[in-house]
């Protein structure tokens, strides 16, 4: 008797932990949202590989331990603001926007609360992404490669490498809201020959 007694004890004790343990088994994962203003994450690029090594060093693994919602507009930027706003209202933990300028930018507009990660390739501050490059401010912050702002550096070295070139291409994508300043950078850098 005294056998079934600890038995049943210690189902009791058991099944009195049981909805203490089940909210942490049934804890959701974080959800990170991707949203990228060109391919989708499944094209396998140097920016999917970093991130996903970074979210391993970070201690995340896709599908074990954190869930990564993609959203890509595919080149067609006008679907970003539709799919930032449907991050937000997916509750994501954290936006990472990328693949061109106007990701960031939907995110941006889309929340002043989701945390918004982006990289970019000019200058944040100039786009209104951020409040100063030091202090960011509010919900966004990210990386930049400053790309226009080396316009110079890049003439300067075409110059060199080809000397006797009378002209170079530049090809930009018209959707894109840095593409105005970029051409105007390139002629000014053109106009003065440097």
């Amino acid at each position: 008797m005294s056998l079934r007694r600890r038995e049943f004890v210690g189902a009791l004790g058991g099944a009195a932990a049981w909805p203490l343990a089940a909210p942490a088994q049934q804890r959701a994962m974080p959800v990170i949202g991707y949203l990228t203003g060109t391919v989708p994450r499944q094209s396998g690029g140097r920016e999917d590989v970093a991130f996903r090594q970074g979210l391993r060093e970070a201690g995340f693994v896709e599908g074990q331990n954190v869930i990564v919602e993609y959203r890509s507009a595919l080149g067609r930027y006008e679907r970003l603001p539709e799919m930032a706003t449907d991050l937000v209202r997916r509750q994501v933990a954290v936006i990472f926007a990328t693949g061109s300028v106007p990701a960031p930018l939907a995110a941006k507009t889309a929340t002043t609360t989701t945390p918004i990660v982006f990289r970019v390739g000019s200058d944040p501050v100039e786009l209104g992404l951020v409040t100063s490059l030091s202090r960011p401010g509010g919900n966004v912050t990210g990386v930049t490669g400053l790309g226009r702002e080396l316009f110079a550096k890049r003439f300067e070295l075409l110059r060199e490498l080809l000397p006797n070139a009378s002209a170079f291409g530049l090809l930009v994508n018209p959707n894109n809201p840095n593409t105005k300043p970029t051409v105007r950078e390139a002629w000014r850098k053109r106009a003065v020959g440097s």
